[in-house]
């Protein structure tokens, strides 16, 4: 346990310092809010479309931070020959990992506190009625999308290009699942696209619990669906994960 809360407080020195990690994982889905819900006026399913548009921009920031900033942290750590000098050292693999991924969620839980307080004062955006059901939603969404990220980092061969690769899914993602706004008035085409994608089913319990006052398990099905996808790219990570860097 020491050792993991020692890492633990080193990977947040680490992100916190990295003016970029702090800037477009952290600070980024914050501005996408401020932009969002200024362009988003009336009303969503019987909501203030603030409301919306504060609850896609939390799904967002799951993807964004367990999936693309977990995925880009770990290619440059192994690219750099980081992870490979882990292994020499006293900290065992599996309370590195947990560290690291334990480091990503406390990011993603101030990052939600802070949109939160950003909707209170900017949009009057109420706090969750169902807290219990919200915490755990949140936990599962940045849960599943650090098993995705995991995974994705394992099939990017090289830091180079790397964060196009990312965003090249990411941001299709999240405009095709609600992440920057309601989708009802997309073409049918588009909306079949974003209904395969797993950032779609945890927009859609955050929308269950957070707009409508329910319970996470009245959404059994987003829920398994959602477990699914981050099982599969910790999966993925779990056959092809790396600790040295790819050569060629």
């Amino acid at each position: 346990m020491r050792l993991f809360l020692h890492q633990l407080r080193n990977e947040q020195l680490l992100f916190w310092r990295s003016r970029e990690a702090a800037f477009f994982v952290f600070i980024f889905p914050l501005l996408l809010f401020v932009l969002l819900s200024s362009v988003y006026t009336g009303r969503y399913q019987g909501k203030p479309a603030s409301w919306a548009v504060l609850a896609g921009i939390l799904g967002y920031g799951a993807a964004n931070t367990g999936f693309a900033g977990l995925a880009l942290l770990l290619v440059a750590r192994r690219e750099m020959g980081f992870l490979k000098r882990v292994r020499s050292t006293p900290i065992p693999a599996s309370t590195y990992l947990s560290a690291v991924l334990t480091s990503i969620v406390l990011v993603f839980a101030i990052q939600t506190v802070a949109l939160f307080v950003l909707g209170k004062v900017l949009k009057s955006t109420p706090l969750p009625q169902e807290l219990f059901s919200f915490v755990l939603v949140c936990l599962l969404g940045a849960a599943a999308f650090a098993g995705m990220g995991l995974g994705m980092r394992s099939l990017l061969r090289s830091a180079e290009g790397s964060s196009a690769a990312v965003n090249t899914v990411l941001l299709p993602m999240a405009f095709l699942s609600g992440g920057f706004g309601p989708t009802a008035h997309y073409p049918q085409v588009l909306r079949a696209i974003g209904a395969v994608l797993p950032l779609k089913y945890l927009i859609q319990l955050i929308y269950a619990v957070y707009l409508h006052g329910h319970q996470i398990w009245d959404r059994p099905g987003a829920v398994a669906i959602l477990a699914a996808w981050g099982l599969a790219g910790a999966a993925v990570a779990w056959r092809r994960f790396r600790w040295e860097p790819v050569e060629g």
